[in-house]
């Protein structure tokens, strides 16, 4: 039953929340909330083989779709949104669903999750197939859109992905790859969006940024498949090639130039000394990754 979910219990340190002042209630919020990093470090094993998984699909050319509804189902959207402009990934790597549609974004509709063939429909509406990925996100584990998405993505062979709030949940039952960082009964009793939500952010936070470094969108630290399409981002690619370099910013933009605004080829021709051609080849070999053109690692 809902109301024996851990997400649904009453939290008895937050009972006389109302009675407090603001900067006690406030101070309350924010002890709750530092719990919420250490559940998600309890899954941190858990995490990496789903990163694992999905870069697997990915390099084959496969997706990873999130699905949910309510504030799962908007949280799924934000971190597939954010895959462009941050990783110039393209719009249909990452892919969000919500249930009820693009409206559910702005206005509550959280009706159409109890249907587990819509959620199953939805998925294949969007170009579903077994080389994909899907990653349910139910705080509850139980949300029948969601499970009828993931059975759907199970029976055509694709991996599954769930993210829950409880324990042992039917949606941690269902898929290949469960993550369950406990946080506990919240604040407003049932009020999910709140320690849930913060957690379930911080994993597709994880699961996405983790995919794209090993699949070579970053040197170290830094977004090196940035598209300098404006003055913005043309002054932040020519920062990026400065640091990688090492160089001063005029011969930062001398190679971007050179490198046909290409950031990876300017890095590479860089610190090796060579042509264009000659770093566009040796990026291609080795799958576009910096690290391995330039021989820090196999």
């Amino acid at each position: 039953m809902l109301a024996k979910l851990l997400t649904e219990q009453r939290n008895p340190l937050s009972a006389g929340i109302d009675l407090l002042s603001t900067a006690e209630m406030l101070e309350l919020i924010n002890r709750e909330d530092r719990a919420v990093a250490e559940a998600v470090h309890q899954e941190l094993p858990r995490i990496a083989k789903a990163v694992d998984a999905i870069v697997e699909r990915l390099r084959h050319n496969g997706h990873l779709f999130y699905i949910g509804a309510g504030t799962s189902g908007r949280l799924g959207v934000l971190d597939a949104s954010e895959c462009p402009p941050t990783f110039n990934a393209p719009p249909e790597m990452v892919q969000g669903i919500i249930a009820g549609g693009w409206e559910a974004l702005h206005r509550s509709t959280e009706a159409s999750e109890d249907r587990p063939e819509a959620g199953a429909a939805d998925l294949l509406a969007h170009g579903f197939t077994g080389a994909d990925v899907v990653c349910g996100i139910a705080a509850s584990g139980r949300t029948p859109y969601v499970l009828g998405a993931v059975e759907q993505a199970r029976s055509m062979g694709a991996a599954a992905v769930g993210i829950s709030c409880v324990p042992d949940s039917l949606l941690s039952r269902a898929v290949e790859f469960p993550i369950a960082p406990i946080t506990g009964p919240e604040i407003v009793t049932g009020s999910t969006r709140m320690k849930a939500g913060t957690a379930t952010k911080m994993v597709l936070n994880m699961l996405t940024t983790g995919a794209m470094i090993r699949l070579g969108m970053t040197y170290g630290n830094l977004m090196v498949n940035v598209q300098p399409k404006n003055e913005k981002l043309v002054d932040r690619a020519r920062r990026i090639v400065a640091d990688a370099v090492p160089a001063g910013m005029g011969r930062a933009a001398e190679l971007l130039e050179l490198a046909g605004y290409s950031v990876r080829t300017a890095i590479v021709m860089g610190r090796l000394q060579i042509s264009r051609t000659d770093a566009e080849q040796r990026l291609a070999a080795c799958g576009n990754v910096i690290a391995r053109a330039v021989g820090e690692k196999e």
